[in-house]
């Protein structure tokens, strides 16, 4: 037997080596069976999504697409690229419940396909193949490109950043490649703010330029007038959105405008960075609450994979040390921060797998990572299937969930855990044939995704929506009714099969029901949904209408019965309530 037949032998098969096109489309089924499925399955759910669908299904049916906004009221905290790919993929689909997730998946999938071609191109088709499919089986990057955030398409610009970077840099590559990520750099900017982010790479670069360390495999770029026109080629990218919008605020002439153009400008930039009012976490949150866990299997791999980046490093590998010195400063930009959440450190991810690849073979030689990873699937099935037995003999540990979300998903999760547990005995009787216990990881994870993106969209969907409070008005609301809101979330408005109207999405609750009181003055069949706890002197509330629960309230219906014969005036105007919605606390 030679050396090359035995190396095959002594790993798994999803670590062998394949030919350019073969890996692509290997990858590519991968990548759409674990994103793709499950679209049109669900609805858009809680916090982000359904505010995003419904500003989307706005602009394409009023037809008004540069200013978003979210029940009438302007949206000013992210710009509209995010929404815009939305309402592109429900014109041409009709159906939100289709389109709302279409753009992040394909964000996913073209970025596990970039880290693919440029890790073959950095290293080799093999370690270009190892890249994707670390990246494919991370938990937050497979979990973003699944969910309707801005996250996987801001990720998305800033991996073609990073990629167009690392191939001006390392590979030769012509001028068009550098100017190429300054515009992508732009178009990540307008799309959530830190598009920039891959500019950091030039600091590790200029630091390697100037010891003199010379790159052992290509020559890198020198000195040139070109350096200085990307960040105009930066700028331009910006203005394809910046410009036309300054120019409509200015013609619009209204206040409420010019308070969206400095909301978006400067509170959701520089002052969300520098003095964030909200998700406040020390310095080390993202060490210690964030990549542990979601960034798995990655995170288990990098205290064995320190030695072998330190040699690199040592040997003048400009690959690693470039690419690990760029994750290094986007983990300290974010920690700087005092409001974090985990997504932000998302566009890490591709580049840590990337520079991960290269010596994938090397620390799964260790018995105990593969058998840390082993152990995580076993112990995770275990506990998936016991908490499924809990539930279907109803101990008292597992009813309690359900009787909080009001899900009963112990038929799911027995049988999830029931085959992580098939796959991990597979893995441990395999051993002799030199398959590792990693691999119960790589079987594991798709499992998942597939189960969760079919069974799991049809349990959990029924509780993430409003639906059954709709349903449930149906009953004791005519169908010519309108309705107004109070207190509301933005899936109130996106499934409400009524007319709606709303006093300000950040309106207090007791102006808005004072103002309800009046709008519903000369609406007789007028009906205001609240929640069954508001306080209110405009209302009898023992003549309200449960409804039922949803979002953790429950909800109750207001008709015009239940109206009190005086109430004080609201403290804003009904019809103009938009600027309080900008002024956010």
């Amino acid at each position: 037997m030679t050396s090359s037949t035995a190396t095959r032998l002594n790993r798994p098969h999803f670590l062998c080596g394949h030919n350019h096109h073969t890996n692509l489309i290997l990858l590519l089924l991968l990548a759409c069976s674990m994103i793709l499925v499950g679209l049109g399955l669900r609805d858009p759910w809680p916090a982000d999504e359904p505010r995003f669908a419904l500003i989307a299904k706005d602009m394409v049916d009023t037809g008004q697409w540069f200013f978003p906004m979210r029940g009438g009221e302007l949206y000013p905290d992210k710009p509209p690229i995010f929404m815009w790919s939305i309402a592109i993929f429900y014109a041409l689909f009709g159906s939100i419940k289709l389109a709302f997730l279409v753009p992040s998946a394909l964000a996913g999938i073209v970025t596990v396909l970039l880290v693919y071609d440029i890790g073959r191109r950095l290293w080799s088709e093999q370690i270009g193949w190892y890249a994707g499919l670390l990246l494919l089986v991370t938990l937050q990057f497979t979990l973003q490109a699944k969910t309707a955030q801005i996250d996987a398409m801001v990720c998305c610009w800033i991996t073609v950043g990073c990629y167009s970077l690392l191939r001006f840099l390392l590979l030769k590559g012509s001028w068009l490649w550098y100017f190429l990520a300054w515009f992508f750099m732009g178009l990540g900017i307008i799309t959530k703010g830190v598009g920039f982010l891959p500019v950091l790479m030039l600091i590790p670069f200029v630091i390697l330029k100037l010891s003199k360390q010379a790159y052992f495999i290509n020559s890198t770029p020198g000195w040139s007038w070109h350096w200085l026109l990307g960040p105009l080629v930066m700028l331009g990218a910006i203005c394809l959105w910046f410009l036309p919008m300054l120019y409509w605020v200015d013609i619009e002439q209204n206040p409420f405008f010019d308070a969206y153009r400095d909301n978006i400008l400067f509170k959701q930039t520089v002052t969300r960075y520098a003095d964030s009012w909200h998700h406040l976490k020390p310095f080390w949150y993202y060490l210690t609450s964030v990549i542990p866990v979601f960034w798995l299997p990655l995170s288990l791999c990098i205290p064995w994979v320190v030695k072998p980046w330190a040699k690199a490093v040592s040997n003048s590998d400009w690959r690693v040390t470039l690419i690990l010195g760029w994750i290094v400063l986007l983990l300290i930009f974010f920690s700087i921060s005092p409001g974090k959440r985990g997504v932000y450190i998302l566009p890490a991810l591709p580049m840590l797998a990337l520079i991960i690849a290269p010596f994938l073979q090397q620390i799964l030689q260790s018995k105990v990572l593969n058998w840390l990873i082993f152990s995580i699937v076993f112990g995770l099935s275990i506990g998936v299937f016991l908490f499924g037995l809990g539930g279907q003999i109803d101990m008292a540990f597992a009813t309690k969930l359900s009787v909080k979300y009001g899900i009963e998903p112990w038929a799911f999760l027995m049988t999830l855990g029931a085959l992580g547990l098939l796959i991990s005995i597979f893995v441990v009787t395999a051993k002799k044939r030199g398959v590792k216990p990693f691999t119960s990881w790589m079987l594991f994870i798709p499992l998942l995704w597939i189960s969760y993106s079919t069974w799991g969209y049809q349990l959990l969907n029924k509780v993430k929506t409003p639906k059954s409070v709709f349903t449930a008005m149906a009953d004791i609301v005519p169908d010519d009714a309108q309705l107004a809101l109070i207190n509301f979330s933005e899936q109130f408005i996106l499934f409400s099969p009524y007319p709606v109207t709303h006093f300000g999405y950040h309106t207090p609750a007791a102006p808005q029901i004072n103002a309800a009181w009046h709008w519903q003055k000369d609406k007789p069949n007028g009906v205001i949904l609240l929640d069954a706890t508001s306080e209110t002197d405009c209302f009898n509330m023992n003549k309200a209408i449960p409804v039922g629960l949803a979002h953790r309230v429950n909800w109750v219906v207001l008709n015009y019965s239940a109206r009190r014969s005086t109430c004080a005036e609201p403290n804003i105007n009904v019809n103009e309530f938009t600027k309080l919605s900008l002024s956010i606390e």
